[in-house]
């Protein structure tokens, strides 16, 4: 490989940032370092509006605005929540939510079937690593629904 296809090849790779995954114990830290810094009393209160307004069901998800500013929620693509281990991995490390161009799985979904391409742009992995998922997803759907007969 020649010096400026590395070149390309490391200009390529510096336009995509890879995922931070941060552990509990990290973002334990990282919290209480902040309430000391800064006690706001008013975070209480802005945290329960936000639980009254966050929507319950995907019926009052469709009508809000997007960029949708839930993270917590289990189908927005800017977070992923490891359910073992708690971790969450950042998907977008370099971005804010609002600078993401799909933020929920469901609206991706609802759209049809789309190309790897499109696929790896929206979640910020290359269009390899999404053929790689696909496959396994669905070898695991296949070993689900036809056990190998005994």
């Amino acid at each position: 490989m020649t010096h400026d296809e590395l070149d390309e090849l490391g200009a390529e790779s510096e336009s995509r940032r890879r995922g931070r995954t941060m552990s509990r114990k990290e973002m334990a830290r990282q919290l209480r370092r902040a309430r000391k810094e800064d006690p706001d009393p008013g975070l209480h209160l802005i945290m329960d509006e936000v639980v009254q307004i966050r929507p319950k069901s995907r019926a009052e998800c469709i009508s809000l605005e997007r960029p949708c500013l839930f993270v917590s929620c289990k189908y927005h693509l800017y977070l992923d929540v490891n359910p073992r281990t708690g971790s969450i991995k950042l998907n977008f490390p370099d971005k804010e939510i609002w600078e993401i161009g799909e933020t929920c799985a469901l609206d991706v979904a609802d759209k049809g079937g789309i190309t790897l391409e499109e696929v790896g742009d929206i979640m910020n992995l290359t269009r390899e690593r999404i053929r790689q998922v696909e496959v396994s997803g669905l070898g695991k759907l296949k070993d689900a629904t036809c056990p190998e007969d005994e």
